[in-house]
C-alpha cells in the first residue's frame, strides 16, 4: 500500500520535498513542546504545565510520523541524517504519581505534624519540610525568614544550600556519563582522564564510594598554611593535592576502607567537566534541572550568585559569612528547595534518566567491613534492614545549613527537610520513616564529619544537643540510703567560733 501511495504522489510532491520535510519536523516539534513541561502544582502533585488537546497528544505523533515516512520515501532515497528521528521529540515527561486514599493521607499528615511541632517547631526551625507518598505531598511546612531580621519569609520557592546532599547530583551526573559511554569504566583510574593526578589505584568507583584513601582538603590545605584570604577552587585544590603529595599527611591505601571525604567529590566535579566539556553547573542544569523544571535549583557560582543566595546562621541567629572554602563544588554548593528535591526523587524512581543497571550500581553497598545496617553506595548513604528494606538517603551540613533527603523506595515515600539556621533536629527526620513501614533510624556519621567542616560558631552547646535526645525513664531511688551516701551528701556545717570568756 505504501509503495502504491508512493507511486501515486511522488511526481506531485517531488518539487516540494524540502518544504514538506521542514513543515513535518516543525509541526512535530511544536506538538511535543506543548506538553513536555512538568512542575509541582499547589495540590502537591506533579503534573503537566501545558496540556495539548487530546488529538494533539494521542494522534499528532503517529499521524505525522506516518506522513513523514510516506512523503519522504515518496521523494526518493533520503540520507539517514535527514530522516525524522521520532525519539528526538518526546511527547511528555511524566513523573510517577499514584493515588493515595484520604484516610492514609490524613494519617500521615497528622503524624508528621506531631513530629514537626515537637522536634522542629519547638527549636526555632528556620526552613522547609516536604513529606510525600506516591509522589503526592501529604505534609508541607515553612517557617522563618531567608535572612536574619528581614521580612523575606521562607516559602516553597526559597532555595537552600543543601550541603552534602549535593553529592547525590555529582554521583548521578558521573553515572550518567558512564551510562552514555563517555566514561569507559567505573573502575578506571582517575589518572586516565586527569593525567597529572599522581595517586595510583584511585578509581572512579572508589571516589564515588568514599574508599579512595585521600585526605580531606577542608583540613589539610588550611593545616599546611593555605592563605585564608585566597579562595580555594577545585583546580587549586587539585594542584595542591598533586604538587604537595609528599607533605600531605594521612594519605590512606585505596580501597582499604570507608572514609567520608569531600575531596573525592570535588575531584569528581573536575572529571564531569573534562568528560562533558561543560562547566559542572551547566552540565547539571542542562541534563537534570532544566528538563525536570527544577527552577529553584542551581549550582552556586560566586560571580553571579553571591547576592541572591540564602544566608545561613547559627542557633543564636548570628550570620555565618561565606569563606575561602565556599568556591569548591561537587561535594557541596548546590542550592535547592524541598519541592525540587521531591522532583529529583521522582525522576530517579521513574527511570527517566537512568537504566535499572545504573541505579543498581548507585544503590549497592560498597563498604562491608563492619557489620550493621549502615552502608554507602555511589553517592548515597543507606540503611539496610534485616527485613530487606532499604532506606536511601543523604544528609548535609555546611556552616548553618542542615539538610536531610530520605527516600523509601519500597514504600514510595520521600522526606525532605532543609534549613538555614543550625538545627540538629533536622537529622532526626529519619524517624518519620516509621510512619510508612517498619524502619529503624540509627546515628549519623555525617554529623561528626560535618562538625569538623564548620565554623566554631556553628557548633551546638551540649545543653542544646541534649534537648533533641529521647528522654529516658529513670527509676526512683530507694528510700534506704547507705551510711556512705549520707556521709557524701550530708552538707558540712561550720561551727561558729566561740568567744573566750574574760577572767
Amino acid at each position: 500500500m505504501i509503495r502504491s501511495f508512493r507511486t501515486l504522489i511522488s511526481p506531485a510532491v517531488a518539487p516540494f520535498k524540502t518544504v514538506i520535510s521542514f513543515i513535518v519536523r516543525a509541526t512535530m516539534q511544536w506538538s511535543a513542546s506543548l506538553c513536555h513541561s512538568l512542575v509541582p502544582h499547589t495540590n502537591g502533585q506533579l503534573s503537566l504545565r501545558y496540556v495539548a488537546p487530546a488529538i494533539s497528544v494521542k494522534l499528532a505523533r503517529p499521524v505525522l510520523g506516518c506522513i513523514a515516512v510516506a512523503v519522504l520515501n515518496s521523494c526518493g532515497s533520503t540520507p539517514a541524517a535527514k530522516q525524522v528521528n521520532l525519539s528526538r521529540y518526546p511527547v511528555k515527561i511524566v513523573l510517577p504519581v499514584s493515588p493515595i486514599s484520604k484516610a492514609d493521607s490524613e494519617r500521615i499528615h497528622n503524624a508528621c505534624e506531631v513530629w514537626y511541632n515537637h522536634v522542629l517547631g519547638s527549636h526555632s526551625f528556620n526552613g522547609g519540610i516536604v513529606v510525600a507518598k506516591n509522589g503526592n505531598i501529604v505534609f508541607e511546612a515553612y517557617n522563618g525568614s531567608a535572612r536574619p531580621g528581614s521580612t523575606d519569609l521562607i516559602t516553597d520557592s526559597t532555595s537552600f544550600h543543601i550541603a552534602s546532599v549535593s553529592k547525590t547530583f555529582t554521583a548521578m551526573a558521573t553515572l550518567k556519563l558512564w551510562q552514555d559511554g563517555k566514561l569507559f569504566s567505573l573502575d578506571d583510574e582517575l589518572s586516565k582522564y586527569l593525567p597529572s593526578f599522581n595517586y595510583p589505584g584511585v578509581t572512579i568507583r572508589l571516589l564515588l564510594s568514599h574508599r579512595s584513601g585521600l585526605p580531606n582538603y577542608v583540613h589539610f590545605m588550611e593545616n599546611m598554611g593555605w592563605d585564608k584570604k585566597v579562595n580555594i577552587t577545585n583546580q587549586s585544590m587539585f594542584d595542591f593535592l598533586t604538587t604537595h603529595k609528599a607533605e600531605i599527611p594521612n594519605i590512606g591505601t585505596p580501597n582499604r576502607g570507608f572514609t567520608y571525604c569531600n575531596t573525592n567529590y570535588a575531584l569528581l566535579a573536575l572529571l564531569i567537566e573534562k568528560l562533558s566539556g561543560k562547566k559542572y553547573g551547566d552540565y547539571l542544569q542542562q541534563t537534570f534541572f532544566t528538563p525536570l523544571q527544577m527552577s529553584h535549583t542551581f549550582a552556586y557560582d560566586n560571580l553571579k550568585d553571591s547576592n541572591k543566595v540564602t544566608l545561613s546562621y547559627d542557633y543564636r541567629g548570628r550570620v555565618i559569612p561565606i569563606n575561602f572554602l565556599d568556591q569548591v563544588y561537587g561535594d557541596k554548593n548546590i542550592y535547592s528547595t524541598p519541592r525540587d528535591l521531591l522532583t529529583w526523587d521522582r525522576a530517579l524512581t521513574s527511570n527517566l534518566f537512568f537504566t535499572p543497571k545504573t541505579l543498581a550500581e548507585a544503590y549497592a553497598p560498597y563498604s562491608n567491613e563492619k557489620r550493621g545496617i549502615r552502608n554507602y553506595g555511589l553517592g548515597w548513604r543507606m540503611n539496610i534492614f534485616p527485613s530487606g528494606k532499604k532506606m536511601i538517603y543523604h544528609n548535609g551540613w555546611w556552616h548553618g545549613n542542615n539538610a536531610a533527603f530520605i527516600r523509601l523506595i519500597e514504600d514510595s515515600a520521600t522526606i525532605v527537610v532543609l534549613g538555614n539556621k543550625y538545627n540538629r533536629g533536622i537529622y532526626h527526620a529519619k524517624d518519620l520513616a516509621n510512619i510508612f513501614g517498619s524502619y529503624f533510624g540509627d546515628g549519623e556519621e555525617e554529623e561528626g564529619e560535618a562538625a569538623k567542616n564548620t565554623e566554631p560558631a556553628v557548633i551546638t552547646p551540649r545543653s542544646q544537643v541534649l534537648k533533641h535526645r529521647p528522654v529516658k525513664t529513670v527509676k526512683p531511688l530507694s528510700k534506704k540510703v547507705s551510711a556512705r551516701q549520707k556521709k557524701i551528701t550530708r552538707p558540712k556545717i561550720k561551727k561558729a567560733p566561740t568567744k573566750k570568756k574574760r577572767k
